[in-house]
């Protein structure tokens, strides 16, 4: 009886707890590299099925305090594919990344990174009115992890503000949020400059 119980606590802090994120395939844009309207309206125009919780009953509290401990030892960070290059197949490509320029330790974007996304912009405007994009903001390992994190928060919004004042998006479309240094690209050092990005998808 001891041994079907644990298997069963096993088997439903399985099932609450998603495993680790599979490396996404994620289209990355160097930085002056020419950026494609039409593959942005492509890679963030896809829609993704949601699946909302309420719909199965709750489990017992103590199988949701077993799947809140082994769902903070396995979710410290999220790998992020290799660079793809653009140009190719979007067809599974889940987002798409840029090298955001900003002002050492600010939030002010400089203006070399003013073409891409300008040309980003134009892709948003392919879509649908009612379609949503997130904003994300990613940051190197250099610096704690809070600074790192306020940081990416920061910059997010400073690309949502960019897009609304320079180009007349809709604030509302436009979703923001911070990951710090928790989603490095993979395989790559954690203070390499290639995780210091923003990257774009549809919701």
């Amino acid at each position: 009886m001891i041994r079907y119980l644990s298997t069963l606590a096993l088997a439903l802090t399985a099932a609450l707890v998603p495993p680790l994120a599979k490396a996404e395939k994620v289209v990355m844009y160097r930085e002056g590299q020419l950026v494609n309207p039409q593959d942005v309206a492509e890679v963030l125009g896809k829609t993704r099925s949601i699946r909302l919780l309420d719909d199965e009953p709750a489990p017992p509290a103590k199988f949701i305090a077993a799947a809140a401990v082994a769902l903070a030892k396995t979710s410290a960070r999220v790998p992020v594919s290799a660079p793809v290059a653009p140009g190719g197949s979007n067809a599974d490509a889940a987002a798409l990344s840029l090298p955001v320029r900003f002002a050492f330790d600010s939030v002010d974007i400089l203006p070399a990174a003013r073409a891409q996304l300008d040309a980003l912009a134009e892709g948003i405007k392919l879509l649908g009115p009612r379609s949503i994009v997130t904003v994300e903001g990613h940051t190197d390992a250099v610096g704690s992890d809070a600074y790192n994190l306020e940081l990416s928060r920061g910059r997010a919004r400073a690309v949502r503000d960019y897009l609304v004042q320079h180009h007349g998006i809709d604030a509302a479309r436009l979703r923001t949020v911070g990951y710090g240094e928790g989603r490095p690209v993979e395989d790559a050092d954690p203070n390499a400059a290639v995780n210091r990005r923003v990257q774009f998808r549809g919701a």
